[in-house]
């Protein structure tokens, strides 16, 4: 049969063990919303670079066809 303090240190033990699972919650919790902003970021960032790149596209093949225009015209 355990003793009083043999059932008090388990007890302890077992704080110490909630404590440090609240503080990897706190932390994991923390770090993934650190995370989900960054990935939110680079998809905005990247949304704009497929818009410019787009852009650029459009403009080069805008280019393309005025000079066949002009190798055409007499």
């Amino acid at each position: 049969m355990p003793t009083p303090s043999d059932v008090s240190a388990e007890i302890d033990a077992l704080g110490h063990s909630l404590d440090q699972l609240a503080e990897t919650v706190r932390r994991l919790t923390e770090e993934n919303r650190s995370l989900r902003h960054s990935q939110e970021q680079l998809a905005s960032e990247r949304a704009g670079l497929v818009a410019r790149n787009e852009q650029a596209r459009q403009r080069v093949e805008a280019m393309i066809q005025r000079l066949k225009a002009l190798e055409s015209t007499p």
